[in-house]
């Protein structure tokens, strides 16, 4: 009794731990990539793609089929054995085996193969782009659900901040040494203060419900977040070019490259195209009701035929059909290029961006750092003058605020600054999920 009991506390325990669990921000993505419907759709697509190339791999092997046929002739038929026309019932049955093989017909498998290969690589880059976006969609949720969490640590400070200093301004008006001005004033801020921290925790409310949207994370449950120190990435130098390391740029050159085969198994309608057969087959025959005749084993034995063949397939004209596929085929390829060359293009300034703005923030941060150090001080020096009476409340509520909205923006800074980062090794082609 007393080790079932040890086991339902244990376990108990070990529910309320895994449930108290903070999630990283890794974490988040790595949940978020393998939940999320557009990654599943994706992998779907990328199944179907492998599944097109083992059947453009398959086009290269014979064909071959087998027929078996029966036949019951009643009434007035012709005799197979004499050719002529008989009014008894018989039976008839035959088997057949083939199979054929194209020898040429214009590279169009080849190309064929090439496009599935390409295409399999197109939903492997495809795969990965999915993943990464929501990976980099699930990342900024967590810095907003983390931006306001934090904003809901200062107003609470703030909260106490302002009760402090209010029951210190009541006994000072007690003494003497304060109005009921300046009581007034201070409670004005403690109601401030109360209202930002109320604001606050119903945005950090939305940004977790966000969070778990982005996570596809069951919206009824507990999600606890841990703003943890990020691996800063080393950014590239700045006016190197992207090239082709970026998931997008991938899947636009595979798809380009994709265009380009198809185009070609196209053009091979044009030529002529050669494919061999082999077969055998043979036939049994009984006429029903009579005892005469040879056996089914040697029926099929006598009857025994095989053949060999060679088809050779010219087009001539098709009704401009050939011509029009072929057309299409090759705008198809143009329209890829132009959009690959659009996308790289795109692409590179989007990461050059990247680079300046992960430069810039890191500069404001270092200076609001300071911004904060130097309003700090003046926050202090001002609140001591209210106590001594050498400023009023208007004079220290002008430098709590400011001294909150300088924290904030660094606060916003810094978590740009991991943004940034991350950026970089997105347009890089790294995994940005995982470590």
């Amino acid at each position: 009794m007393m080790r079932q009991e040890f086991l339902v506390a244990f376990l108990w325990v070990s529910l309320q731990t895994a449930a108290q669990t903070s999630w990283t921000m890794r974490q988040c993505m790595q949940y978020a990539v393998e939940h999320n419907h557009e990654v599943k759709q994706a992998e779907r697509e990328l199944d179907s793609h492998h599944a097109a190339k083992t059947g453009a791999v398959g086009r290269f092997l014979p064909a071959v089929s087998a027929s078996v046929g029966a036949q019951y002739n009643f009434g007035r038929a012709i005799d197979p054995e004499t050719n002529t026309y008989t009014d008894v019932s018989t039976f008839y049955n035959g088997y057949s085996l083939q199979a054929s093989l194209p020898v040429f017909d214009g590279f169009s498998r080849v190309h064929a193969l090439r496009a599935a290969k390409a295409g399999v690589l197109m939903g492997q880059s495809e795969l990965r782009q999915k993943q990464s976006q929501t990976a980099l969609g699930v990342m900024q949720a967590f810095v907003n659900a983390v931006y306001c969490e934090e904003m809901v640590g200062m107003a609470a400070e703030k909260v106490q901040e302002t009760e402090l200093l209010l029951r210190q301004t009541r006994l000072l008006e007690e003494v003497g040494r304060k109005s009921l001005a300046d009581v007034a004033q201070v409670e004005s801020q403690k109601a401030e203060a109360d209202y930002e921290l109320t604001r606050q925790q119903n945005l950090l409310a939305s940004a977790m419900l966000e969070l778990k949207k982005s996570m596809a994370f069951p919206l009824g449950e507990e999600l606890t977040i841990k703003n943890e120190e990020w691996t800063a990435a080393t950014p590239p130098a700045v006016g190197i070019p992207v090239g082709n390391s970026s998931f997008e740029l991938q899947t636009a050159h595979h798809q380009m490259q994709v265009s380009l085969h198809e185009w070609h198994q196209a053009r091979a309608s044009l030529y002529p195209s050669l494919s061999m057969s082999v077969g055998l087959n043979t036939t049994y025959y009984h006429t029903l009701h009579s005892h005469v005749g040879q056996s089914f084993h040697t029926q099929l034995k006598n009857n025994m035929g095989e053949y060999i063949g060679a088809t050779l397939s010219i087009p001539l004209f098709n009704r401009m059909q050939t011509m029009t596929t072929v057309r299409r085929a090759r705008n198809n390829y143009l329209m890829a290029r132009e959009s690959f060359e659009q996308r790289q293009l795109e692409v590179e300034k989007l990461s050059r961006e990247a680079w300046l703005d992960w430069q810039g923030y890191q500069k404001q941060a270092r200076q609001m750092q300071e911004k904060v150090e130097a309003d700090s001080i003046a926050y202090q020096l001002t609140r001591r003058q209210f106590e001594e009476g050498l400023s009023t409340a208007i004079d220290l509520r002008a430098t709590s605020s400011q001294l909150l909205n300088s924290k904030a923006t660094l606060l916003q800074c810094q978590l740009m600054v991991r943004v940034k980062e991350q950026l970089i090794r997105y347009y890089r082609g790294e995994t940005i999920w995982t470590e």
